[in-house]
């Protein structure tokens, strides 16, 4: 995938400022250069990342700045599309005069500066630290027993330089002051090396509910050093689910939190960095075994719920992963397209449901959020039975 940005990079470049080729091939060469090496800069940064000895908080830093320059490059060769599909049009009514207003530099100088303003103020927006979001979600599963029980749910964290350890203690702040009753963490707190990035998770140990922090894998615990990061997530406290199911007694109910690996095991950098693949028959056996009566599953990427739906044991998937879509507009024709159609909130499949976060952090890379709010996502759970009993 990285080999493949450098060359399409190029392609944008030259796409968006053929309208420069008029003022003389030096000026549209130079340009076309600058663009397309900005355009491949993350690409290069990844590699520089996976591949040298440089620090990870340099890359980090580096990472915000590159994704918006990217991100907007990216937005002003869609707006270049839209003009040349329009000259073109004019061209072929018999009208030559619209595309050579439309083909004037300025114009493509315009589109550039717009989305250079707009992308920066969505990299501002991808930075703040979330707020509290409430949800109510009516379960025809639960027992009316666990009515009104609240789970706050930190996803993405994605711990780093720049989400630091001041950031992620007044996550943790925001979130013990929501006062659930259970935590759960699904995938993605960390990026980079565990040797040199711990210090920014340490944080999450005091997080607090009656009944417990419970974690599990995403991708970038994978690409980050699996192994490493799981004894840092033991020496926080958090309860780690990878494949394992864990039954609790809840106001006289059994309730099982499980987790399970993620499907980037099999694209990990490092074959020696550990991890498991999802697993999701073991951990209904579990379950199944612990004699469940609500299973809740923290299944990182929700490309997989069919699967985790057809097992018949899970009644709640949580997952994160898609970052809410980032974008309105984006979200649903890019991200839900890659994620089998789920990209936030709420979905109903089969007897299960599955609820996907906003993110209450962003990756480095692409720190753009418009429309799209992180947030500390806090779930009040409310039983069908109850209401059907009551309105008997």
């Amino acid at each position: 995938m990285l080999t493949l940005l450098a060359p399409l990079a190029l392609v944008v470049a030259l796409w968006l400022w053929h309208p420069l080729i008029g003022t003389g091939w030096r000026y549209y060469l130079w340009t076309v250069l600058v663009t397309a090496l900005l355009g491949a800069l993350p690409a290069g940064l990844i590699w520089l990342a996976r591949n040298t000895d440089l620090s990870y908080a340099v890359v980090a830093y580096l990472q915000v700045p590159s994704g918006w320059l990217f991100a907007s490059i990216v937005g002003a060769w869609l707006l270049a599309v839209v003009r040349d599909v329009f000259a073109l049009l004019g061209w072929g009514m018999g009208s030559p005069q619209v595309a050579q207003v439309l083909w004037q530099p300025k114009y493509t100088l315009i589109a550039l500066s717009a989305m250079l303003l707009i992308c920066g103020h969505a990299a501002v927006q991808g930075l703040r630290v979330p707020e509290v979001r409430e949800h109510e979600l009516r379960l025809a599963t639960l027992p009316s027993e666990l009515d009104g029980l609240r789970i706050a749910v930190l996803a993405d964290l994605h711990a780093s330089p720049v989400n630091n350890m001041f950031y992620v203690r007044e996550v943790v702040a925001r979130t013990n002051a929501a006062k659930p009753d259970l935590i759960v963490l699904p995938g993605d707190l960390v990026d980079g090396d565990a040797a040199v990035q711990a210090a920014e998770l340490s944080g999450l140990a005091d997080l607090n509910a009656p009944y417990g922090v419970w974690a599990a894998p995403g991708n970038h615990e994978y690409y980050s050093g699996y192994d490493a990061w799981a004894n840092v997530f033991a020496k926080l406290g958090l309860a780690y689910l990878a494949n394992r199911a864990h039954t609790i007694d809840i106001r006289g109910q059994r309730v099982t939190l499980s987790g399970v690996g993620d499907p980037a095991y099999h694209q990990r950098h490092n074959a020696d960095a550990g991890g498991v693949p999802p697993d999701i028959v073991s951990v209904a056996q579990q379950a199944h075994e612990q004699g469940t009566q609500f299973h809740i599953l923290l299944g990182h990427q929700p490309k997989m719920a069919r699967q985790y739906a057809a097992s018949g044991s899970v009644h709640l998937q949580i997952a994160g992963h898609t970052h809410g879509g980032h974008i309105r507009g984006f979200d649903q024709w890019v991200v839900a397209r890659a994620n089998q159609g789920f990209v936030r909130g709420r979905y109903d499949i089969g007897g299960m449901t599955l609820f996907i976060s906003s993110g209450a952090g962003l990756w480095s890379g692409f720190t753009l959020r418009l429309g799209v709010p992180a947030a500390i996502d806090v779930l009040t759970l409310r039983s069908d039975k109850l209401q059907s009993s009551a309105s008997k």
